[in-house]
């Protein structure tokens, strides 16, 4: 188990919290919730504000694949893998690569990228439909947060199941009272979201030997 981010290519993004808090009223979060087209192809104040492929995630998946020493023998799950960006860059960075993808949105499985559609299918991540110990990495970025305290742990438990190898999940998180203001401003879609130590506690409580690393605005 480490703690490092291995998202540190992903491109940063420079956040308006306050800006965006001033915004967003209980709508947007109920919109934002239901995780369909408003979601992704919406008003950005309720999601993405247009969820669209442009290769951001290749140097995540080039520092995913030197990590954990990855081949074109090995398998991979993206829990929340939306419309498979991360998993097509993983089809291109690694060619032969078994993948997997499961996310609770229809909206986003039926709208993924065609050459990954074989491979995604609508699941929960407290119940995914796979065999114990049957994938080299499971992935989960920003997603299990997005589910209440004892699901959470449920999910969380679920990534170490079918795991046979290694995994790595973020979730939405703080340090301190500053990054927590910001994060209850940010937020629009977590129900659980703890401090970093919290978070630390729960891994030990469920059994989780993964990786990790956390979302802060």
């Amino acid at each position: 188990m480490a703690e490092i981010n291995l998202l540190n290519t992903y491109p940063n993004i420079n956040r308006d919290v306050e800006g965006r808090f001033k915004q967003i009223t209980e709508e947007h979060h109920k919109i934002a919730r239901q995780f369909g087209k408003e979601f992704f192809d919406g008003d950005r104040l309720a999601g993405y504000g247009g969820y669209k492929y442009d290769g951001r995630w290749i140097s995540v998946v080039e520092r995913f694949r030197d990590y954990y020493g990855l081949t074109p023998e090995s398998s991979i799950l993206d829990v929340g893998c939306a419309k498979g960006f991360m998993l097509y860059d993983f089809m291109r960075v690694i060619p032969g690569i078994k993948v997997a993808g499961v996310d609770i949105s229809r909206y986003a499985i039926d709208n993924a990228m065609e050459s990954v559609k074989p491979f995604v299918m609508v699941a929960n991540a407290k119940d995914l439909p796979f065999e114990d110990k049957s994938l080299d990495l499971v992935i989960s970025i920003t997603t299990i947060h997005n589910l209440l305290l004892e699901e959470c742990k449920r999910a969380i438990r679920e990534v170490q199941r079918v795991s046979r190898k290694h995994a790595f999940i973020t979730l939405d998180s703080y340090h301190n009272e500053i990054e927590r203001d910001r994060m209850e401003k940010w937020n629009l879609t977590a129900l659980t979201y703890m401090s970093v130590e919290e978070w630390k506690r729960l891994f030990t409580e469920v059994g989780y030997t993964g990786d990790y690393y956390w979302f802060i605005p």
